[in-house]
């Protein structure tokens, strides 16, 4: 427990580095030029479709009808709106962290590295291509999970539960990867990631939870249509630090560990030497007690 918190403490105080901050930028200007982009060509057409689909189902015409006699009708034309967006937010969410991920993460672990562990030789254990094949096995399984779980998450409980569970899930996939790629051997990242599973998915799903806070804000924007345009960045923003974060906080912690293995991997090196070879060296004997030195005794002259 003390090195992740000593990581966590570590990974907010390098949230705010100028380099991590100008960082950040990058993914949130390619997800706000493709969330625009994509609602500018499809979203009349998408709230129309779902619209249509809710008008059709007499479960959702008997909820809504239920709200207008409790005084709450004026939702029922924001509610076509919401679910495009509540169906849109895990396509969101699992796009920053693929842009964190590529854009951000290499830059990040580069920085921790040369701060914090300068002198550690990086082995090079896993490729980009392997990172990126990764990576996307990784978020085709938790989108399929999302898909799945989706009818769940009517249950109060269980959408407060699911979605962070899966996205901390990817989180700890993804990042615990990236943190080891360039500094640890295959064998040690291996041998890391199995010996601190059960930590590196808690970060994960703690970092899932925090991923699921700007949801809030998405449904503000759904509410208040007018604010959307405005609300919409902020909230990619809000997941791009929050990535940006669980990146930092799986590269302190997973980079302390690889010195801690490395550190104890070398004692095992020299407890195995052979010692025999040190015992059988016997130390010279002592050497007799010899007399004084005397000049050579000199002739006297006639």
């Amino acid at each position: 427990m003390k090195p992740m918190l000593d990581a966590f403490w570590r990974a907010a105080v390098y949230c705010m580095h100028p380099r991590v901050i100008a960082l950040s930028f990058l993914p949130l200007i390619l997800m706000v030029a493709l969330s625009f982009g994509l609602g500018f060509f499809f979203w009349e057409s998408a709230v129309a479709s779902v619209t249509a689909w809710l008008e059709a189902s007499e479960f959702v015409q008997s909820a809504l009808g239920w709200l207008e006699r409790v005084g709450m009708g004026a939702l029922r034309a924001a509610f076509g709106p919401l679910l495009v967006l509540v169906l849109a937010i895990p396509a969101i969410v699992v796009l920053c962290l693929l842009l964190v991920a590529l854009l951000m993460t290499p830059a990040m672990v580069d920085l921790v590295g040369k701060r914090r562990f300068p002198a550690m030789e990086r082995k090079q254990g896993g490729s980009l291509i392997v990172s990126v094949f990764w990576s996307l096995g990784s978020t085709l399984l938790a989108l399929f999970a999302l898909v799945v779980s989706m009818p769940l998450w009517l249950l109060p409980p269980l959408v407060l539960i699911l979605p962070p569970l899966i996205w901390g899930w990817l989180t700890y996939r993804v990042f615990a990867f990236d943190a080891l790629a360039v500094h640890a051997s295959a064998p040690e990242r291996k041998a890391l990631i199995r010996e601190h599973r059960g930590t590196l998915l808690l970060m994960g799903i703690l970092s899932g939870y925090l991923g699921a806070a700007p949801s809030l804000i998405w449904a503000s924007g759904a509410m208040l249509i007018a604010l959307a345009p405005l609300l919409i960045p902020v909230a990619i923003w809000i997941y791009t630090l929050v990535f940006a974060f669980a990146s930092l906080w799986f590269a302190h912690f997973a980079l302390a560990a690889l010195e801690r293995l490395r550190a104890a991997s070398a004692v095992e090196v020299l407890d195995a030497l052979p010692r025999d070879g040190l015992e059988r060296i016997e130390p010279l004997p002592d050497a007799p007690d010899s007399p004084p030195f005397l000049p050579p005794p000199t002739s006297s002259g006639s």
